[in-house]
């Protein structure tokens, strides 16, 4: 394990973006629907995050939590809520661990998957009134899921407000190296695409200054075998 070298200063990045096509802006595809044919099987590639597209991991959240997973658990301590839970594997693995877990995904078909695996899931949007407010100890954010909505800076201090005075938030992060980046990405199945939304991309070098942002402290930032995350700890309000 190894920690980042510090950051003088945050800097956020928008890549231009070519227009959208009228085939685009027309798009029927909506974002919810490429996830949950990807986690039925389907190829679903993400594009619009740079040069080439990648395809969507929808196998690795469908297994069973691995050891670089476990390696991000052992960071949760007391009862978490999992956001962008997906079909659920991060957040059963903390059951089975004994730890009270919630998961939370807007998408439907990712929460019925994760309730079939066991888990404890609801379909929420995380800035909406969620159970629990001001009550649970840990904010899970795996899986880049510090890019929902384009914006790391809301997206923590919403988290935040989810947690007891001394709660933590554990995030997956970027490899260190660049300044944290929104793309306005989209996603594609069987030929058909989604509209743009936003995503950010958060590296590692620069969560400090982030949380600072969002009165947070950093516990650590981890190099586990090429998998980066980092602990941030909520002070009293």
């Amino acid at each position: 394990m190894t920690e980042t070298t510090r950051r003088p200063a945050v800097q956020v990045t928008r890549p231009a973006t070519r227009a959208e096509t009228f085939d685009e802006m027309l798009a029927e595809l909506t974002a919810a629907d490429a996830f949950a044919a990807a986690l039925q099987g389907k190829a679903c590639t993400v594009w619009g995050a740079g040069t080439t597209e990648t395809v969507m991991p929808a196998r690795r959240w469908l297994a069973e939590a691995d050891a670089s997973d476990h390696a991000v658990l052992r960071r949760c301590v007391g009862a978490t809520v999992d956001i962008g839970c997906g079909p659920g594997r991060m957040t059963h693995a903390l059951q089975c661990l004994g730890v009270t877990t919630l998961g939370i995904d807007l998408v439907e078909d990712a929460v019925i998957l994760a309730r079939d695996r066991g888990a404890m899931a609801l379909q929420r949007d995380v800035f909406a009134e969620l159970p629990g407010e001001g009550r649970w100890e840990t904010a899970l954010l795996a899986d880049g899921n510090i890019g929902i909505g384009g914006d790391p800076v809301r997206l923590l201090r919403r988290a935040a407000s989810l947690l007891v005075d001394d709660g933590r938030i554990v995030v997956d992060l970027h490899v260190p190296g660049g300044a944290v980046r929104v793309h306005d990405i989209g996603l594609e199945v069987s030929g058909r695409r989604t509209a743009r939304f936003p995503w950010a991309v958060v590296p590692a070098d620069q969560i400090e200054l982030l949380a600072e942002q969002v009165g947070l402290r950093v516990l650590d930032v981890v190099d586990h075998e090429g998998r980066w995350f980092a602990s941030l700890e909520k002070g009293p309000s």
